[in-house]
């Protein structure tokens, strides 16, 4: 079954045994983060550093006239990922850019009307409003760019949708404050200007709407059926127009070249697969494929299976499987897991994350990617 896996470009940019050290695992395909979010990240086998901290950033060199008047422009890191995909291309290994789209923070930082504000008025500055104008030109250009890239056979989009409460700070602190159930998605829910703007052209009153989610999320009353219509339908559209121009971006910079979205088939879902009806986003002019996050063996098959009855015939579903113990992972039962995934319609496989793997989470990629006998 084909197979990739993750890697970041200060895995593989000054160690000369990196690409080797993957080829050697049977992986043929990489997908290597070009537009990546804050991060502190081990480097097991580098020999030049352990432990690498980033701000959010893009790991190549942008061309300055094609963000020319953009409101938002990405924060330019050191431009490793050419130098990391020369040396997997010259192992023998196909390179997929790996683009977290709206989990930047410090675009949310600096231009705060761009990012989520809860029912509360509190602002997410690690998470760009999909319903923002500026945002969607943001994402489009960043897309665009990255098809460009010498030496990309492909691209996957992570947080290409809403994002939200989930994942934000480098050192995290809300413990239980999100309660169970709804409680994630009601906190995720946006009250900027521009989406009470949408809100009001649905037939709504944000003001009133905003009380009801606070009511929700702080567990006094339900959160009526009208508002959740409401709420829903101006986020899916929202989201649509979104993932819509980042797609036709990138179907005018490169045509031809495979796009997979990071995504969930339940609607309300948000963070690094947001919610998206399968259907629609691999339709006429959509992605090429669906990635999803199979990280839990229990649930892994019924989301894939979900994923494949909902998607359009072709579509590739691809079942990403966490293969480091230290993340909570099972590598031993990778290849369980991956005939679970493949038998529920799985079309391939990623597992996360070679870079962050330790030698017996190699091996049992490894295990993984030996040819069946």
């Amino acid at each position: 079954m084909r197979t990739g896996a993750y890697l970041y470009p200060w895995d593989v940019d000054g160690d000369p045994a990196a690409a080797g050290r993957i080829a050697g695992l049977g992986l043929t395909e990489v997908t290597l983060a070009a537009a990546y979010h804050a991060v502190r990240a081990v480097t097991r086998y580098h020999p030049w550093h352990r432990i690498v901290t980033r701000d959010a950033g893009i790991y190549y060199r942008p061309d300055p006239g094609h963000w020319a008047g953009a409101a938002l422009r990405p924060a330019v890191a050191e431009p490793s990922f050419a130098r990391a995909t020369a040396s997997l291309r010259g192992a023998g290994i196909s390179v997929t850019a790996w683009l977290v789209v709206t989990h930047h923070c410090g675009l949310g930082t600096a231009a705060g009307e761009c990012a989520i504000r809860n029912a509360y008025g509190d602002i997410y500055p690690w998470a760009l409003c999909a319903g923002s104008a500026e945002v969607r030109e943001y994402a489009a250009r960043l897309a665009a760019e990255a098809a460009g890239l010498p030496g990309v056979g492909a691209l996957e989009l992570e947080a290409c949708g809403w994002y939200g409460f989930g994942h934000g700070s480098a050192h995290d602190k809300t413990g239980t404050a999100a309660p169970p159930g709804a409680g994630p998605w009601l906190l995720s829910l946006c009250f900027c200007a521009g989406c009470r703007d949408a809100y009001r052209a649905a037939g709504a009153d944000p003001d009133g709407l905003a009380r009801l989610v606070r009511a929700a999320a702080d567990g006094e009353a339900a959160l009526p059926a009208e508002a959740a219509t409401v709420l829903d339908g101006v986020r899916a559209a929202a989201a649509q127009r979104l993932a819509g121009q980042v797609l036709a971006a990138v179907r005018a910079a490169a045509p031809g070249l495979p796009v997979l979205v990071h995504a969930d088939p339940d609607p309300r879902a948000v963070g690094a697969n947001p919610g998206y009806d399968p259907g629609w986003l691999c339709g006429p002019g959509g992605a090429d494929g669906v990635v999803l996050a199979c990280t839990d063996p229990v649930t892994a098959p019924d989301l894939v299976a979900r994923t494949a009855a909902a998607a359009p015939p072709g579509t590739r579903i691809a079942a990403t499987l966490l293969a480091v113990a230290g993340l909570g992972g099972d590598p031993a039962s990778l290849p369980a897991q991956a005939a679970a995934a493949r038998a529920a319609g799985a079309t391939e496989l990623r597992v996360y994350h070679a870079g962050l793997a330790d030698p017996g989470d190699l091996a049992a990629i490894r295990t993984l990617c030996q040819p069946a006998s």
